[in-house]
C-alpha cells in the first residue's frame, strides 16, 4: 500500500470525526482473500473504529455498504457502517475486536456449543433479509464455482486432466442446489467471518451474498477449514437445522429429512469443489500460497460428501486413485523446496 494512499486514508479516517492527523492513530488489523485491507482507528478517547480500504479499481464496496446497512435495519447482527466513500474505497465500521469464531473452537465440546450458536444465526438472516434484493444464486453461478476445480486445480496447478466422471458429476450437484427453496445465502459463512463481540455473534465480509439454496450457509460452517465433522455429527447438525427450518417455515413439510440430507451432501461437494479451485487461483493469480496448507482439509469435506452420494462413486474412486496421489506429491515437493537447507 502506498504512502500516498495511507496518507489519504489517515486523512478521511480524521475528517470524518472533525481531527487532526496527529489526534489519531492508525494501526493494520488484518486482510482477507480480496483486495481488502483493516485498520483499527483509535480515537483520543481511546474508542476504536475499523478502517476498511478497498480501492476503487480493485474492490467495489457498493454492495457491501447496501446489504450492511439492509440487514442492520433488519435487525441482523452486522457492524454499522459509520461512514463511506465509495469513490476512494474508503469506509468506516464498528470495531468488532480481534476474535474470529474460530479462535474459540479450543475442544470438541467448544467447537459444537459455537457450532450451534452460529446454526442458530441463519434462521433469522433468512427469516429477516429479502432475497430479492440479491443476485441470484442460479444455475450459471453454481457452474461457473464448479469450474474452478478443473480450471485451476486440476489443469493449472496440479496438470491433471479431467475425469470422465466429472460432467455428470458438476450437472447433478447443480440441479440437487437448485432443488432447494431460494433464500438471502451470506456465501461465506464460515468461522473466520462470525464475530462474537458483546454476547452477541456478528456477521461480517457479506459482500458476496446471493439469493440461493437454503442449506449453503450451513454447509460452509460444518465443512470449513477449521474442524472435521464426522459424517454422524454433520447429520446431526443438518438435521437439526432441517427440524428449524421446518418448524419456521423456511422448508415445506414435503421436503423429507432423507431428501434434504441428500441435498446437503451434494451442496457441501459443490462447496469444496468451488474452494478447491479457489486456493489454487489465490495461489497461482494472486500469489497468496498460505491458502494451500487448506487443500487436504477441502479434499477430505469432499470425499466425505461423495460417500453419502453413492451414484458419483466412480468420481469418487479418481479422487482416492489419482487426485490424493498428486495433490499429496505436490504439496510435498512445494514443502521440501520452501524448507531452508
Amino acid at each position: 500500500m502506498s504512502s500516498s494512499r495511507i496518507n489519504a486514508l489517515l486523512t478521511w479516517a480524521a475528517t470524518q470525526h472533525g481531527l487532526a492527523h496527529s489526534d489519531i492513530h492508525l494501526a493494520p488489523a488484518g486482510g482477507d482473500a480480496s483486495f481488502r485491507r483493516y485498520f483499527r482507528l483509535t480515537l483520543p478517547g481511546g474508542e476504536t473504529q475499523v478502517v476498511m480500504d478497498a480501492p476503487l479499481d480493485q474492490e467495489d464496496s457498493t454492495p457491501f455498504v447496501s446489504i450492511a446497512r439492509q440487514w442492520r435495519a433488519a435487525g441482523l447482527p452486522v457492524p454499522r457502517v459509520h461512514a463511506a466513500d465509495l469513490n476512494a474505497g474508503f469506509l468506516l465500521l464498528d470495531d468488532l475486536g480481534e476474535t474470529p469464531l474460530q479462535t474459540l473452537f479450543t475442544d470438541a465440546d467448544a467447537v459444537h456449543a459455537h457450532t450451534r450458536d452460529a446454526l442458530a444465526l441463519i434462521g433469522p438472516l433468512q427469516n429477516r433479509a429479502n432475497p430479492a434484493a440479491l443476485p441470484a444464486f442460479n444455475a450459471a453461478l453454481l457452474g461457473r464455482e464448479l469450474d474452478l476445480f478443473p480450471e485451476w486445480h486440476l489443469r493449472a496447478w496440479l496438470d491433471l486432466p479431467v475425469p470422465e466422471s466429472w460432467r455428470a458429476l458438476r450437472t447433478a450437484l447443480i440441479q440437487q442446489a437448485l432443488s432447494q427453496p431460494v433464500v438471502t445465502v451470506h456465501r461465506d459463512f464460515d468461522a473466520m467471518n462470525l464475530m462474537p463481540h458483546q454476547g452477541q455473534l456478528y456477521m461480517i465480509d457479506f459482500q458476496d451474498a446471493v439469493a440461493g439454496p437454503l442449506s449453503y450457509d450451513a454447509i460452509s460452517l460444518l465443512r470449513g477449514r477449521y474442524w472435521r465433522f464426522s459424517q454422524r455429527e454433520f447429520d446431526g447438525f443438518m438435521v437439526e437445522f432441517y427440524q428449524q427450518a421446518r418448524d419456521d417455515g423456511r422448508l415445506s413439510s414435503t421436503t423429507d429429512k432423507a431428501t434434504f440430507l441428500r441435498q446437503s451432501h451434494a451442496m457441501a461437494a459443490q462447496r469444496s469443489l468451488k474452494v478447491l479451485g479457489i486456493f489454487c487461483r489465490l495461489t497461482l493469480r494472486d500469489g497468496k500460497r498460505g491458502y494451500l496448507e487448506h487443500l487436504p482439509d477441502f479434499l477430505m469435506h469432499l470425499e466425505d460428501s461423495l460417500a453419502a452420494l453413492p451414484e458419483h462413486a466412480d468420481f469418487a474412486q479418481w479422487l482416492s486413485q489419482t487426485l490424493r496421489p498428486a495433490m499429496t506429491q505436490k504439496l510435498t515437493t512445494l514443502d521440501a523446496q520452501e524448507r531452508p537447507e
